[in-house]
């Protein structure tokens, strides 16, 4: 099997449980990121892009920015 006849669904579940993904967001009115499971799911925020990645690695997950 290769990437290319993977399912957009199958991609997103790749690496599920090893793999968090954040993002820059604002919330009131001040730059934060998002923290969300490599399904989509949000699983939690951060007020910098450097505890967003210490709470992901302290779960045993590497962590991914999307920009």
């Amino acid at each position: 099997m290769t990437l290319r006849s993977l399912s957009n669904l199958d991609f997103a579940r790749l690496g599920a449980d090893a793999v968090a993904y954040l993002r820059p967001v604002v919330m009131n009115g001040a730059l934060a990121f998002s923290i969300h499971a490599a399904d989509g799911t949000p699983i939690g925020a951060a007020p910098n892009a450097d505890l967003a990645a210490a709470a992901i690695r302290q779960h045993d997950m590497e962590p991914m920015l999307v920009h």
